[in-house]
């Protein structure tokens, strides 16, 4: 089977949507799949390069392959192949009040219409899946991710506590500051990826080892990739209790009210003084995140484009 995926968002430096095309590529290939990557410049979302690029150039570069998979909401007028859409999350309507009104407009009409267009949808939950089929009717295929990076679990002693990720509202970065100040535990809050310190592999896994928790405070989440990092490197996790990171973290995980920052500051406190808690943590989410692999990912995937070449 030959597989055209739009690569243009790994261009866009460290993020959840890079991670996942880039270990998604490789995973694919690792079980014989003929993968086309195909990345144009640069792009900036709802713009008439972006149109330009998903209607006429994406589909004439795609020409030949069996299935044009889209790694967000897309859909390509021109293409005369299926086309397969990944879904992440329905945050847009989930926690509107955290995306910009014009944002929300265009999805609320583009992403819907992709998922329904297209031949078959991925997510990679089943809070995710289950979002799809009641807004937008649409029967998904679930496909988790994996880690997003190989990090040694050995453990320093706890330095900081540490979070990954960038700052849209929905991230609830402003509360965890808050909730940080007030717990007061003498640990510093280390904030690395698109709202901090880019951290490169080696640098991130410092960072993970000498993490009290990684903390991951997020009003709504897909999946919850940092948090499924974390696990794999051994880093405790403080989690927001919501579907996504529940369905994710199961029992490995210490969870709070991501909407009270006294709740968070409970949880930072806890991590910070309570090591039988650190290890009880540590060892469960190295459990838990041995379930999760990017070769199981891709044989979802397989499915999916089965489906939708079929």
């Amino acid at each position: 089977m030959r597989v055209a995926i739009d690569a243009s968002y790994a261009r866009r430096g460290p993020s959840g949507t890079g991670i996942y095309v880039e270990r998604l590529i490789e995973a694919l290939r690792a079980l014989g799949v003929d993968v086309r990557p195909i990345a144009g410049r640069h792009r900036r979302y709802i713009s008439p390069a972006d149109l330009a690029w998903t209607h006429v150039e994406l589909p004439r570069r795609a020409r030949g392959a069996d299935v044009l998979h889209h790694p967000l909401p897309a859909w390509s007028a021109g293409a005369s192949m299926p086309q397969v859409v990944t879904v992440h999350d329905l945050a847009f309507l989930r926690v509107p009040h955290c995306f910009n009104r014009r944002f929300r407009a265009v999805a609320a009409v583009r992403h819907r219409a992709a998922a329904q267009r297209a031949a078959a949808v991925i997510v990679p939950s089943e809070a995710t899946a289950a979002d799809a089929r009641s807004r937008w009717s649409v029967d998904p295929i679930v496909a988790p991710h994996g880690p997003g990076q190989a990090i040694a679990p050995d453990r320093g002693e706890p330095r900081h506590f540490l979070y990954v990720g960038d700052d849209e509202p929905r991230k609830n970065l402003a509360r965890l500051r808050d909730a940080h100040a007030r717990a007061g535990t003498g640990l510093p809050l280390a904030v690395a990826g698109a709202a901090g310190e880019r951290a490169g592999a080696a640098r991130l896994a410092g960072l993970h080892r000498h993490a009290a928790a990684l903390v991951i405070p997020s009003l709504h989440e897909g999946f919850g990739l940092p948090a499924l990092e974390a696990m794999h490197a051994g880093t405790p996790v403080l989690a927001a209790r919501t579907a996504g990171l529940a369905e994710v973290c199961g029992d490995a995980a210490r969870y709070c009210d991501p909407r009270d920052v006294d709740s968070i500051a409970r949880g930072l406190i806890e991590l910070a003084t309570v090591p039988p808690l650190r290890e009880e943590l540590r060892r469960r989410g190295i459990a838990r995140a041995a379930a999760f692999s990017w070769e199981r990912s891709a044989r979802a995937h397989i499915e999916a484009y089965t489906l939708a070449a079929s």
